[in-house]
This record gives structure tokens, C-alpha cells and sequence, in this order.
């Protein structure tokens, strides 16, 4: 583990809020990495069912003899499950992972600033939120960051760690530390709409959208032409459905209110009308296309 500043504390114990999609996968990557690991969810149906998220995820790994017995013990022992807030009052370090909804996120921050010791850096995992915003309720702007992670957070190795103006040099070296420490790639960034990957993916999947509202041409053929033309791994509309028609959507319209002047951010109708039908993508089994069991992806909707 890293040798901090005497401004920071040394990284030894990380406190988890939320054990969802990426929460549990963080908590995860932490605990493999012999840190201690605090798991907190407001609710025992959450807590529980983001242990067992845990417990499959090492299970899967242990299965296939990536790690040993003893090691699944030792990673499970490195985590300690509550619903108590005030269990995370000794953390070094707390990284939040609920859902993308900003008055949510300040009513734990508000919370965490009276229970934590002063030293504590805190760390949010949002994907488009202002990291400012966050900051500013925490009652120690100058110890945030954003720490944003990707999904599946067990295989993904890239962490956008985000920076405010208010954030001490120290307290950002650290976290990009700490992200080396889990055994991730850190990448640096100031605390602009989406940061770097999806400050740049969102636009580009509203680009193709608009090109659908246009009928300027098929589904498929505008995934095969990124595909074949552009080398990437899947087409922006099986992308879009692939993360999730309503994600994107809560993404864009953010961004829309808070920067009505920024014509790189637009709700495409096609998108709208997706939502309003509840055609979500593949979680629904049906978005821009088709799909069938196993995330099968199918043929265009017309």
C-alpha cells in the first residue's frame, strides 16, 4: 500500500455506501486487495443481497480456481457488513455508490461529515453528477473526489478519479493511489459533465439517435458502419440498448437542464419514445432491438 502525505491517513480501512450494480464490485476490489472493508446499506434486504453478489462473484472465481479457499476466506473476512452509519466513523476512506439521484447523495454526505473523523476522504462513484455539488454539503470539500469506476467493476480497470477546485493536491494523489492499490488504472480528471469517457460516449450515442430521428439511415447499418469503419467492438444503438435506454436518457436530460446552452446535449425523440414505452433495452428485452434469453441480441425493432 502507498506511503501517504502526513496530511492524508494512510488508506487501511474503506467504507462502502451501497452494495448495488457497482457498490458490491467495489467493496469487492477493495477487500481482494487486503483492505479492510466496511459495507453499508440503510436497508438489511440490500446489505443482504449485495453480500450475496459478493459471495458469487468470489464463488465464480473460486469455481474456477483463480483463487483459493483460503483466499475467498480471507477476501469475505475482509468485509464487515452493517446497516449503522456510525460504523463508518473510523474509515479512511468512503466511497459512495447509490443511485444517480443528487439530493439522495446529499442527505448521506450531510450525515457522513458529522460521523466521520476529520481526516476521512470521501469519494463518489456517480457517473455524471457534479462532483462540486456533492462537495460542497460534505462539510469537507477540500477532502472529495470522484472516484468513477465502470461496469462489471471486477473486470473493468478503469477509474476516472475527478478532481474540484477545491481538492487538496494531496488528498487527489492519494485517491489515484489508492485506485493503483485495488489493482486499477487511474486516470485524472477535472469535474466537467460526464468527465472523459462518457462526456464523450454520450454525445456520440445521442449523434447516432438523431440520425434515427432523421431516418437518415437503418439501425444496423449505422452499428456495422462503427463497427466495420470505426473498429469498435459493438455499434452505438446495441451499445445504447446494451447500458440501458433509461441510463442514458437520465444522463442527457441532466445535462440538458443544467447546460441549456451546450449543443452537444440533446434528447434525441426516438430516445423519448423508447422511455415512454418503457422499451428500456436489454433489461427489457426490447429497445432499439430485440432481445432474447441469455442477452441474445436479435433483430432490429422496426
Amino acid at each position: 500500500m502507498s506511503t501517504l502525505s502526513p496530511a492524508v491517513p494512510k488508506f487501511e480501512t474503506v467504507g462502502c455506501i451501497g452494495l448495488g450494480l457497482m457498490g458490491h464490485g467495489i467493496a469487492q476490489a477493495a477487500a481482494q486487495s487486503d483492505f479492510k472493508v466496511i459495507a453499508f446499506e440503510q436497508e438489511q434486504r440490500f446489505l443482504d443481497s449485495g453480500r450475496s453478489r459478493i459471495e458469487g462473484s468470489l464463488g465464480k472465481m473460486l469455481k474456477r480456481e483463480k483463487i483459493s479457499q483460503e483466499k475467498y476466506d480471507q477476501i469475505m473476512g475482509n468485509i464487515t457488513y452493517s446497516t449503522n452509519m456510525d460504523d463508518l466513523k473510523d474509515t479512511d476512506l468512503v466511497v459512495e455508490a447509490v443511485i444517480e439521484n443528487m439530493d439522495l447523495k446529499k442527505d448521506i454526505y450531510g450525515s457522513l461529515g458529522s460521523i466521520c473523523k476529520p481526516e476521512a476522504i470521501f469519494a463518489s462513484n456517480t457517473s455524471s453528477l457534479s462532483i462540486t455539488d456533492m462537495a460542497n454539503v460534505s462539510g469537507r470539500p477540500e477532502r472529495f473526489v470522484g472516484v468513477h469506476f465502470f461496469n462489471p467493476v471486477q473486470m473493468m480497470k478503469l477509474v476516472e478519479v475527478i478532481r474540484t477546485e477545491h481538492t487538496h493536491p494531496d488528498v487527489f494523489d492519494a485517491s489515484k493511489a489508492w485506485v493503483g492499490d485495488i489493482n486499477k488504472i487511474a486516470v485524472s480528471c477535472n469535474d466537467t459533465p460526464g468527465f472523459i469517457v462518457n462526456r464523450l460516449l454520450v454525445p456520440f450515442l445521442t449523434q447516432a439517435l438523431l440520425m434515427v430521428d432523421r431516418n437518415d439511415a437503418s439501425i444496423k447499418d449505422i452499428d456495422i458502419s462503427m463497427q466495420l469503419g470505426a473498429g469498435h467492438p459493438m455499434g452505438p444503438l446495441h451499445l445504447a440498448d446494451f447500458i440501458g435506454l433509461d441510463t442514458i436518457n437520465n444522463i442527457i436530460t441532466g445535462w440538458v437542464e443544467e447546460f441549456p446552452n451546450e449543443p452537444a446535449f440533446v434528447v434525441p425523440k426516438c430516445l423519448s419514445d423508447k422511455i415512454e414505452a418503457g422499451d428500456l433495452g436489454r433489461k427489457t428485452g426490447k429497445g432499439f432491438y430485440h432481445w432474447g434469453e441469455g442477452d441474445k441480441r436479435g433483430d432490429p425493432v422496426e
